[in-house]
């Protein structure tokens, strides 16, 4: 067979290995050209059949990646997207019926498309490494796994966990995926081929859902857990906004998985809007990964100076990510605390202690600030004072390496006015976190004009290297996303002094798609801050009133337990909300994308599409939306 991303090797004992390898491509996907080339693989296997089948990899970086994402953005018809569920879910179940064993060598990510492969397959191994992860992410693009996942994982881990998997989008490691059944056996690396040998020739049975999982997939138990994922799917993906979700519950409730079987429901998810939208996002969340690609520095080690929520959390994410990270402020009773409040998130994030020892040992308390010297990045994260950052950053210039990115994470000052005072002012670059750290994928990397392009691609690898998106952005007051949420909490603001209820402004933005409103939003943020970015971004004009009486009374949000409003346990106490008037939400929008273009007509972001990314990625912004100027450009 002449095939340019599949080969063949045969054992002498007749095992077939079928190794993709798509050239000149980072990661394997299913294009429509690999998965014709399968089907010409299997007509080969048809004539001459192999003792065994075992599927692999050809390359380091994974199993396979998913489907080709570029062929979903073509499909502009109900025929088109008809025909390409077909495909795949015909292609998977003939794969499925062939009468020799087949199995999926699984190391690296198997996502989407590559884990219904792999589930078609009578057996499957998944290697134990950290980068071997497994999952059905098509919900977060608009979509749904129409190539027999739906069918296939419920059998296997039962519907509630392979419902969990397929709703939320998230993967699991090899260990877990074991233990929920998706696959076989977890292996270590050094003796993966040999194990995927025995297993494919042993003749045993394929695996299956037991007991309470097995017969949940079956009536009357199965409309009871459809009803309840429906229920519980309503609250965080509304079917009104991502209708794929709702798609894939009905579909393995009622269509045993096949899309093919209510093209009613095929059509309706993936010729709408949020499909699109989503699907447009994630080239945009594929761009910001592609500015950390070069980088002519190693990064190994960290120093941030300020223990504060920010700095704290920037230091715990460092070391999650395997850096060795050095943490300075003015005394140990400061890192004390900071150490002491980030405990419950090494605990939750890490289960084993070992795990939790690890990475505690990278983070190391420096009230002397001697991590600094040996730092590749340095980043300064004390509060918002002019003066203070300037004498810290010269302090930090005369002590670091000279290959070392020096970095501020200031949130709305200039960059050109905090490097006055340096020796290589060019050096300084912006990285712009934001909060809470964890969970926010965006962080914002500011040039100045004259900047060292050299530091600038090491802060971009940097941001990649710790797995966030790192966006491009001028310096200016603010920059991209700060400088557009302060007149949307602004304007919110003058809404509640007109006499609109807090939580009326903030059920507008939630039922709208935002995950909070702003009025929580700028409790969050502290209304101390918000103040002071307002006057700063805001331009000319008072504050709104009720922003000034909050602030005199020290009520400042979440961190002092009241704001707009009470927080029990960090929790905001809502009322009932008054009905919402029409036209709020767009009022309320109107200030955040009349300020997104003025920044995008001034060069602060490059273009539309990666404001819209900055926005979605940095501030929560509905990504089924599209981002806010796409959103505006559908306003009748």
């Amino acid at each position: 067979m002449s095939l340019k991303n599949w080969s063949l090797q045969r054992d002498d004992d007749g095992l077939v290995w079928a190794i993709l390898d798509c050239p000149e491509q980072s990661t394997n996907a299913l294009s429509a050209e690999v998965m014709a080339e399968l089907g010409t693989l299997l007509d080969q296997l048809d004539e001459h059949p192999p003792t065994a089948l075992i599927f692999r990899s050809g390359k380091e970086s994974g199993f396979i990646a998913g489907a080709d994402i570029k062929e979903f953005s073509t499909l502009d018809t109900a025929e088109k997207a008809q025909a390409l569920v077909a495909r795949g879910w015909n292609l998977f179940n003939r794969l499925a019926a062939v009468r020799y064993p087949t199995l999926a060598l699984i190391r690296g990510h198997c996502l989407g498309g590559g884990l219904e492969l792999a589930l078609a397959c009578r057996y499957r191994i998944a290697v134990d490494e950290p980068g071997t992860r497994l999952g059905l992410p098509e919900a977060m693009l608009g979509i749904f796994p129409g190539w027999g996942g739906m069918l296939r994982l419920p059998r296997l881990a039962g519907p509630q966990a392979a419902l969990d998997i397929m709703l939320t989008g998230k993967s699991v490691d090899a260990v877990r995926a074991t233990k929920m059944g998706m696959v076989d056996e977890c292996v270590p690396p050094r003796v993966m081929i040999a194990a995927a040998r025995q297993r494919v020739l042993s003749a045993q049975a394929p695996g299956r859902a037991t007991g309470m999982n097995a017969w949940t997939n079956h009536w009357p138990l199965k409309n009871i857990i459809a009803a309840q994922a429906h229920k519980q799917t309503e609250i965080k993906a509304p079917a009104r906004y991502y209708p794929a979700h709702h798609a894939i519950i009905d579909l393995w409730a009622r269509h045993e998985g096949n899309a093919l079987d209510a093209p009613e429901l095929l059509d309706r998810v993936v010729l709408s809007a949020t499909t699109r939208n989503l699907v447009r996002v994630f080239h945009l969340q594929e761009r910001l990964k592609s500015f950390g690609k070069d980088s002519d520095h190693p990064l190994r080690r960290v120093h941030v100076v300020g223990a504060g929520v920010m700095g704290a959390d920037i230091a715990a994410w460092c070391a999650l990510r395997g850096l060795t990270v050095t943490l300075q402020d003015q005394d140990m009773s400061r890192l004390s605390a900071a150490f002491k409040r980030l405990a419950p998130f090494f605990a939750r994030r890490l289960r084993k202690p070992l795990q939790r020892r690890d990475v505690l040992d990278r983070l190391i308390p420096d009230v002397k600030g001697e991590g600094a010297a040996t730092a590749d990045v340095v980043i300064e994260a004390i509060f918002e004072n002019l003066d203070a950052k300037r004498s810290l950053l010269r302090n930090l210039e005369a002590r670091i390496k000279p290959e070392a990115v020096l970095a501020t994470n200031t949130s709305s000052l200039r960059l050109e006015d905090l490097r006055v005072g340096l020796q290589r002012p060019e050096r300084l670059v912006g990285i712009h976190f934001f909060n809470p750290v964890p969970a926010m994928p965006l962080v914002e990397v500011v040039e100045t004009p004259g900047a060292d392009p050299a530091m600038l691609r090491r802060a971009y690898a940097f941001v990649r290297a710790i797995d966030k998106l790192p966006l491009p952005v001028k310096s200016a007051p603010g920059f991209l996303v700060n400088a557009v949420l302060a007149p949307y909490m602004l304007e919110a603001m003058r809404c509640v002094d007109e006499g609109i209820a807090p939580e009326t402004i903030d059920q507008s933005m939630r039922d709208y798609g935002m995950p909070l409103g702003p009025i929580e939003l700028a409790d969050t943020v502290g209304l101390d801050i918000a103040m002071a970015a307002g006057k700063q971004l805001a331009g000319a004009g008072t504050a709104p009133d009720c922003l000034v009486k909050h602030v005199e009374k020290g009520e400042l949000g979440r961190k002092s337990g009241r704001g707009f409003y009470a927080y029990q346990n960090g929790k905001p106490v809502h009322n009932a909300a008054p009905a919402v008037p029409s036209g709020l939400s767009q009022r309320l929008l109107r200030p955040m994308v009349e300020q997104t273009r003025a920044i995008v007509a001034a060069g602060i972001v490059a273009d539309a599409d990666l404001a819209d990314a900055g926005i979605i990625f940095g501030a929560g912004f509905a990504p089924f939306r599209g981002g806010p100027l796409t959103d505006a450009d559908a306003w009748s």
